[in-house]
């Protein structure tokens, strides 16, 4: 017995240590990412098959909560909204995004400046943002009825009207979010080399066959990865709409992440709420793997 623990003793300040050390400085990572990562991720998966309602006993219901979410007529009107919202957002703000980048390019006097107050909307909190925008839509006392009433016109129906509601979303999101795009746009569109662009302009190439066929060419793997990160990013927005419309009126503005809120805290169908998060995680998923799928094709060919 004393020699085993000569011998542990020996292992664990020897070579024994050595081998043991990277897992022991990895090990309160690990337990940091299993608790706060995977192990949320395993109860909201094992929430999605029960049956939660507060006051009633938890029943499990296997995939009942996910075959019913097909044909529940208010889910899918909520991820048709959402899947509008997400597409005329993110495509305006890569054409947005990409047009200031290209500006933003030269050296000027005041470019510095201007870069900076460009990614402003980005690094301001969305709840400020969409109270901001708020103050802006108000029917009553907005800037722009009392733009409207300075030119003749009336009242500015926005958050009252479902069109108005959902444009005005639109708009806020494109606010903030343009900036994200302008940054990483800009930055792929530095690292580009010259020497093309040098050979391009001793050829007598004009601006629009420079940009046709070297700088959209090269900047496409650049572009795509924006357009995935934000289109991952703009099916999770939920602070805006919730202080801006909560889902109004009627359902013009309510997206998944509004629908699944009430769902849970309002409706308290929290089983049926985790099983329509665990299905919006997996369609957006596939969505990120589509793209980077055919990211690759396109450069190979």
């Amino acid at each position: 017995m004393r020699a085993a623990a000569q011998a542990r003793k020996y292992r664990l300040q020897g070579a024994g240590l050595d081998l043991a050390l990277p897992y022991l400085m990895l090990a309160p990572g690990l337990m940091i990412v299993l608790g706060v990562l995977v192990y949320p991720l395993w109860d909201g998966l094992r929430a999605s098959t029960r049956a939660y309602r507060y006051g009633s006993p938890v029943a499990d219901v296997g995939f009942q909560n996910y075959v019913h979410l097909w044909s529940d007529g208010q889910f899918l009107n909520s991820l048709w909204v959402t899947v509008k919202f997400v597409a005329l957002s993110v495509s305006f703000e890569a054409v947005l995004g990409f047009a200031l980048a290209l500006f933003c390019l030269r050296e000027f006097q005041g470019i510095r400046l201007l870069r900076t107050v460009l990614i402003i909307p980005m690094v301001v909190t969305p709840v400020v943002v969409a109270i901001v925008f708020r103050l802006i839509y108000a029917s009553d006392a907005g800037m722009l009825t009392a733009l409207s009433e300075a030119m003749g016109g009336g009242e500015a129906q926005i958050l009252g009207n479902p069109l108005n509601a959902f444009i005005g979303l639109v708009v806020l999101d494109v606010w903030e979010w343009t900036p994200l795009m302008f940054l990483i746009l800009l930055a792929g569109l530095q690292s580009l080399p010259h020497e093309p662009f040098e050979a391009a302009r001793v050829d007598g190439a004009g601006a629009w066959r420079v940009f046709a066929d070297l700088t959209f060419p090269m900047m496409r793997p650049v572009l795509a990865v924006a357009i995935v990160l934000r289109t991952i990013d703009a099916f999770g927005t939920f602070d805006q709409v919730f202080v801006l419309t909560r889902g109004g009126p009627g359902e013009a503005t309510r997206l998944v992440s509004i629908y699944g809120y009430d769902t849970a805290f309002k409706f308290q169908q929290t089983g049926y709420a985790a099983a329509l998060f665990v299905t919006i995680g997996l369609v957006v998923l596939a969505l990120a793997f589509s793209a980077i799928r055919l990211l690759r094709r396109v450069d190979a060919s």
